[in-house]
């Protein structure tokens, strides 16, 4: 059961882990080349399936590292909670900073006709993401010291 439910922690973890740097790599930067309007359009239609989709990755790598935790003892345990307050962060941080965000951005009707009163959200769009992003690759790196030591 341990050994399944590690395979479980780590996969979850490298895809929350590889999805966010794979962003903060690569979609972030292509994001501030664009116009605004064009920027919006963009989030828009990129923002359609991660939502409903990673929120149960990142839950589900926290519970796995959660019962890893209740089933073994020793530094693992502690690690593995450990990965559990990461993974938690990564989730407070998406549904608390980026969210919100997100909904203003998908709330412009127009994106070729902003709001006089409308910031450009992207760079605090991108500290959050950074933070959530090393939150969940340290939450990996974790599960995986943890799941070495078990």
């Amino acid at each position: 059961m341990t050994s399944l439910l590690g395979v479980a922690a780590l996969l979850g973890g490298g895809i929350t882990a590889g999805v966010l740097f794979a962003v903060a790599l690569s979609v972030v930067p292509a994001l501030f080349a664009m116009e605004t309007g064009t920027y919006v359009y963009a989030h828009r239609l990129l923002g359609r399936n991660w939502d409903p989709t990673m929120p149960v990755i990142v839950l589900g790598s926290a519970l796995a590292n959660g019962a890893l935790a209740a089933l073994t003892g020793g530094p693992a345990r502690a690690l593995f909670l450990a990965a559990v307050v990461l993974l938690l962060g990564v989730s407070a941080v998406s549904h608390l900073c980026n969210v919100p965000i997100n909904r203003r951005v998908k709330a412009v009707t127009d994106p070729t006709d902003l709001p006089a009163d409308w910031e450009d959200p992207r760079p605090l769009w991108r500290r959050w993401h950074l933070l959530r992003t090393a939150l969940a690759v340290l939450a990996l790196a974790v599960t995986a010291a943890a799941v070495t030591a078990a």
